[in-house]
């Protein structure tokens, strides 16, 4: 059996989005041939809640390893919260002795954090192991360029900063990466285009996929529902994840839409109500709410309500699978996948999704539903979403005059395709291709 070292700071219970891609994956590798070991950050040092339902996920066989990290409560002192930074020290000491005391066939390395990826060139160099470098979310991107941490999401000294420091770092690890993995096709190549001879590099679209099995827990012990009640007549249209300052647009034409709703077909509009959940990726309470702000200036804040914080996964699964209808929304950029999309197939509700045209998404949500299971409006770089408020707007008033009650009728071999085993397949297929780069 080959082995592999997966190192993911963020690993359950935490509750961070990044906690699930090497969850997803490294339960199943065993199939195809690796056995992984998961180097994480101790539960103690990680900053927002924990979720012990999300580490009941976890199987009981999955070697998992954790270090310390520096102590947030010391770090914030100085100004750094970021887990990457804090457990960098602890990562590089652990990976090193785990390293030097067993055998191991390669290293995987997940970012976001992004600080983590700076083990691989030299975890190489001393082991001579091939490493794979994981994205998922780009290293370089929109922060720091057009949104930051300044006033009204805009960039400010530390963001430019931090984007200055992540375009000298990225480079030097992708020369030494033997492999590169991704969500979407889209984001390595962007990478192609900003370093050229990238490309002689192997890379693989690996989305975040979906565990069925999760599903099944749900639904033979389906949890309470605090936040609405399914059978009160309304029409629930929920939204799981976080807004991002690069969506503002997207949410903008949405709520626009509701408005147009209100205007045309009011009795539909009493009808309505718009759930947002885990805005402000935290788990911690006190995140300024990012939907209703803007619904109240367009009017339409009696029909929705907002959860900033991050709820727990279970509770998030119970939501999708009892809302009459999930809300999807993507990003103006073009790479912009979302994680959200094979739970929300899974949920086997009726989607409402908006996303740019070359988005991956567009095409996988094509190939998995049709209407009325699956409505789709899709802006782009000529025609932003702003433009696409009237057609937003019909599928909403479809959605609401002709509401599907029974389970959604997903193509299993678009959910096969894209399932949590299905893709430890082709990440094991990488892992085989950078083997005998020893």
């Amino acid at each position: 059996m080959r082995r592999v070292l997966m190192v993911s700071p963020n690993f359950p219970p935490d509750t961070s989005a990044g906690a699930h891609r090497v969850r997803l994956l490294a339960p199943h590798l065993r199939r195809h041939g690796w056995e992984p070991t998961v180097l994480t950050v101790d539960q103690r040092d990680y900053e927002g809640r924990l979720d012990p339902g999300l580490a009941a996920l976890v199987p009981e066989d999955l070697r998992v390893v954790r270090c310390r990290a520096w102590p947030v409560a010391l770090t914030r002192l100085a100004g750094v919260g970021d887990l990457g930074l804090r457990a960098l020290g602890g990562l590089r000491r652990t990976s090193g002795r785990l390293l030097a005391t067993e055998r191991f066939d390669a290293l995987f390395i997940t970012i976001y954090p992004t600080y983590p990826a700076l083990l691989g060139p030299s975890l190489k160099r001393r082991f001579g192991v091939p490493f794979v470098l994981d994205y998922q979310d780009p290293w370089v991107g929109a922060w720091g360029l057009t949104v930051g941490g300044g006033r009204g999401g805009l960039p400010d000294w530390r963001s430019r900063a931090t984007r200055l420091l992540a375009s000298r770092l990225e480079p030097r690890v992708l020369r030494a990466a033997d492999a590169i993995t991704a969500v979407s096709e889209e984001t390595y190549r962007e990478l192609w285009r900003r370093y050229p001879g990238l490309e002689r590099t192997p890379c693989a679209a690996i989305p975040i996929g979906g565990e069925p099995a999760d599903f099944e827990r749900i639904r033979r012990a389906p949890r309470e529902n605090p936040w609405f009640d399914p059978k009160d007549g309304q029409t629930h249209v929920c939204y799981v994840g976080t807004l991002l300052p690069l969506g503002a647009e997207t949410l903008r034409a949405v709520l626009a839409a509701v408005r147009l709703v209100s205007e045309r077909r009011p009795e539909l509009y009493a009808r309505l109500r718009l759930h947002f959940f885990g805005t402000g990726n935290q788990t911690v309470p006190g995140a300024a709410p990012r939907a209703l702000p803007l619904a109240a200036l367009l009017g339409v804040a009696d029909r929705v309500t907002e959860v900033t914080t991050r709820i727990d996964y279970l509770d998030a699964l119970t939501v999708l699978t009892q809302a009459h209808a999930i809300l999807l929304m993507g990003s103006s950029e073009r790479h912009y996948t979302a994680s959200k999309l094979y739970p929300a197939l899974l949920a086997e509700r009726p989607l409402l999704a908006v996303y740019h045209e070359a988005s991956s998404v567009t095409n996988t949500l094509r190939r998995a539903e049709r209407p009325p299971a699956a409505r789709l409006v899709t802006y782009g770089d000529v025609a932003p979403a702003g433009s696409r408020v009237e057609a937003i707007a019909r599928e909403i008033i479809e959605l609401l005059d002709r509401p599907v009650d029974s389970p959604v009728a997903v193509d299993p071999a678009v959910l096969r395709e894209h399932s949590a085993e299905s893709l430890a397949g082709r990440l094991a297929g990488v892992l085989d291709l950078v083997r005998g780069c020893r």
